[in-house]
Parts: C-alpha cells; structure tokens; sequence
C-alpha cells in the first residue's frame, strides 16, 4: 500500500513536469499563428513559425551533457529547476512586449524559452526512465502523454479564451507563476537508489561518437525517412489550420474551444488509457491483437 502511494507520488510529479513543460509552448505555438493572420501576416511568414521549435528537433545535441554531468538525484533536479526557472523568467519579460511594437524580439524570447523547456525535457525524461522498473514504464510514459495533450488543451485552449478577455499582459505573468509551482513535487520527490552517485563508473566527457553511434545502427536511415515524410505532413497540415480558421472568420475564442480543448481533451483521454492497456496486455500482444485485426 506504501509502495503504491509512494508510486503516485511519483507519477504526479512527472505529470506536473510535463504540463509545465507543455503549456506555454502550446500556448505560444497557438496564439501567434492567430494574431499574426489577424494582423493580415502572410501564410508564408507564419510558416515560419515552425521554427521555433527547432530546439526541441535538435536538443539531442546537448542531451549527452546533461546525461554525462548526471549522477544523483540532486543533479537531474538542478537541471530542472535551472531550466524551469529560465522558462518562467522569460515569459515574464514577454509579457511586457507588444507583438504589434516588437514581433521579432517576442519571437526570439521564445525561441529562448523553448531551449529552456526542452533541456527540462531532457532531465526529466532521464529521471524518468531510472525513477521506474520496467512493468512501470508504460505508467510514466502515460503521465508524458497526458501532460503533453493535457497542457495542449490548456494552453491551446482554456488560456486561448483567458487571452481574448483579458489579454497578453494579464495573462502571461500567471502562467510564468503556474511553471514555478508547478515545480513543487519535485521538492518532495525522493528516491532511496537515487540519493547516492549511479553506481556506474564515472562516464567520459561527452564526445562526437555520442550522437554519430545512434546513426551507425542497422536500417536507421529507414526509419529517420519514415518518420520525417510522416511529420512534416502532420506538422505542415496543422501549421496551416488556425490561420485557415482565422479565414474562415472564426474569432481566437471559437479556435480555442474546437482546436485546444475539445480535439485535444479526446487524445488525452485516450493517451492515459493506452498506459494502461500496455502495462496490462504488453506491447506485443497488443501488437499481435492489431495484426489479427488486420488479416
């Protein structure tokens, strides 16, 4: 029962880990497509907006250093409290600008903001996967999923309809105080093979071969293709969507309500349930039930 309790502690932690993570990003990557179409931007610099999340595509360039610097418990929370700090900082200087005075200079905040975030990604999926035995992994990877649409919905949604009653200014030092306190479990999270240094030896310092091994494994290349054709036309359909919404003279609140909170709630409700259904039947089984399906 203690072992259970101590579990859901430490699943609501990295819930809250991933929404902080997931809501401004979601937020911003919202609103600006709207406000820039509702200020007559053409489709071809909203575009352009994509990227922004360039630092989430190309964190793992700096990920071997934070996994190489990692050995306890305490580092992995310094990484995340630094870079959550820095997120929260940001959108708070953001809140004092107009997009109408500076646009480029926002755009560059976030972008900041957005390395921020994706540095606490990468801690925290790295606590993650040692916090957790193998059968629990499914769980923890279910608290990813649901913080990532959870704060979709939010962020894309609920602060989409804050946004048009009380503005940028009102709104964004509320959610630079949200990712603050967001970071509260992780004070309290404590694990016991955690306390000490890994007993792994002490690792080399990050090199070349780091990233270059990943691209040296047998049929990479096909995936890397694979998973390139099927997001650039994912990401490329739904850079378009909002600003094709905007055309069709929908104000930012009606977006808010279609696009965050009702198509996003129904991929958070299914996400968190697929957690369960993969900790319960295995990957492979389902995999095979899918197969079967399929003939």
């Amino acid at each position: 029962m203690n072992f259970n309790f101590q579990k859901g502690g430490k699943l609501f932690t990295f819930l809250c880990l991933y929404i902080a993570q997931s809501i401004p990003m979601s937020f911003f990557s919202t609103v600006l497509p709207v406000i820039m179409r509702q200020q007559h931007f053409s489709l071809e610099v909203i575009g352009t907006l994509q990227f922004m999340k360039l630092p989430w595509i190309l964190k793992f360039l700096w990920s071997p250093a934070i996994d190489r610097s990692s050995y306890r418990l305490g580092d992995y929370k310094r990484w995340i409290f630094s870079s959550e700090i820095i997120y929260a900082v940001i959108i708070l200087i953001i809140s004092f600008l107009n997009f109408k005075v500076t646009p480029i200079l926002i755009v560059g905040l976030i972008i900041c903001s957005f390395i921020a975030s994706a540095t606490q990604d990468i801690a925290t999926d790295a606590l993650a996967v040692i916090s957790f035995d193998k059968n629990d992994k499914s769980l923890v990877n279910s608290m990813q999923s649901v913080g990532n649409f959870g704060g979709a919905m939010i962020g894309g949604g609920l602060l989409l309809l804050l946004f048009h009653k009380i503005g940028w200014s009102s709104l964004l030092p509320f959610l630079s105080l949200f990712v603050v306190i967001s970071l509260t479990p992780l004070l309290f999270f404590k694990d016991k093979h955690l306390e000490e240094p890994f007993s792994k030896k002490k690792m080399a310092k990050p090199h070349p071969d780091d990233l270059l091994g990943f691209f040296k494994q047998k049929g990479i290349y096909k995936q890397l293709i694979f998973l390139f054709l099927y997001y650039a036309g994912l990401i490329g359909i739904l850079s378009m969507l909002k600003p094709m919404l905007v055309d069709y003279g929908y104000n930012i609140q009606k977006i808010g309500i279609m696009s965050g909170i009702v198509g996003t709630s129904v991929g958070c409700i299914t996400s968190f349930a697929g957690g369960f259904i993969v900790r319960k039947i295995g990957r492979i089984r389902q995999e095979q039930f899918s197969h079967c399906l399929l003939l």
